[in-house]
C-alpha cells in the first residue's frame, strides 16, 4: 500500500472533490489530505512537518497546492496547474473575507485575507525555488492544462527549474477526465503501480 498526500487549492479543503477522485482511483492506497492554513507563514512549516511525519510515497498538489507541493523537497511530487505567483492573482486574492468552497475540519465557514498574508505570499514566492539540486529535479513533475484560464505562466516558470513538464487537454480545476487521463497515469507510474 502506497501513501499519497494531496494538497488542495486556494479556498478549498482536504474534503474537496479531487480527494474523493483520488480515493476512487487509488482504492488500495492511503490518500491523506490536510486542510492547508491560509497564511503561508503557517502553511509551509505545517505541510513540511506533515510530510516529514507521514512520509508519503507521492505528493499531488493542485493550483496553490501545486505551489506548495513543489517545495516539499525529498519526495516525489506532481504539481497540477501550480500557482507559483499567487500574490499576483488579484482577481482571486483580495483583502477581506471569502467563503470556503468545501467543508474544513475546523468547521470554519469563512477565510480572511489580510495584507500580511499577501506579504507573506510574496516573501515565500521569492524563495520557493531555492535549494533545487539535480537529485531534486527528477522528483518533481508538472502537469499543465492547455485551457487553464486561471493560472498563466506556470509552465514557463516550472521548466526553468525542472525537466519533467507536460501538457494535458483541460482547464484549471481537476475533474474526472483530467484525473483519469493525466494525473492518475503519471501517479501510477511514479508509484510503480502500472
Amino acid at each position: 500500500m502506497n501513501k499519497i498526500v494531496y494538497f488542495h487549492g486556494f479556498a478549498s479543503s482536504g474534503a474537496s472533490g479531487s480527494v474523493l477522485l483520488l480515493r476512487h482511483y487509488f482504492i488500495t492506497d492511503k490518500v491523506l489530505a490536510p486542510d492547508i492554513p491560509l497564511d503561508p507563514a503557517k502553511a509551509l512549516p505545517f505541510l513540511k512537518d506533515f510530510c516529514d511525519r507521514e512520509q508519503p510515497d507521492l505528493i499531488i498538489g493542485s493550483s496553490m497546492g501545486g505551489m506548495y507541493a513543489q517545495q516539499m523537497r525529498g519526495f516525489f511530487r506532481i504539481c497540477v496547474n501550480p500557482a507559483f505567483e499567487m500574490s499576483k492573482m488579484y482577481n482571486v486574492l483580495r483583502v477581506g473575507a471569502f467563503e470556503w468552497t468545501c467543508k474544513r475540519q475546523d468547521g470554519e465557514k469563512k477565510g480572511h485575507i489580510t495584507k500580511e498574508i499577501i506579504a507573506h505570499l510574496r516573501e515565500m514566492e521569492e524563495r520557493q525555488f531555492d535549494g533545487i539540486t539535480p537529485d531534486e529535479q527528477i522528483l518533481c513533475y508538472g502537469l499543465f492544462g492547455r485551457q487553464d484560464d486561471r493560472v498563466t505562466g506556470g509552465y514557463d516558470i516550472f521548466t526553468k527549474y525542472y525537466p519533467n513538464a507536460s501538457w494535458f487537454e483541460g482547464g484549471h480545476r481537476l475533474n474526472d477526465e483530467i484525473m483519469k487521463t493525466a494525473v492518475v497515469p503519471l501517479a501510477k507510474d511514479l508509484l510503480g503501480e502500472t
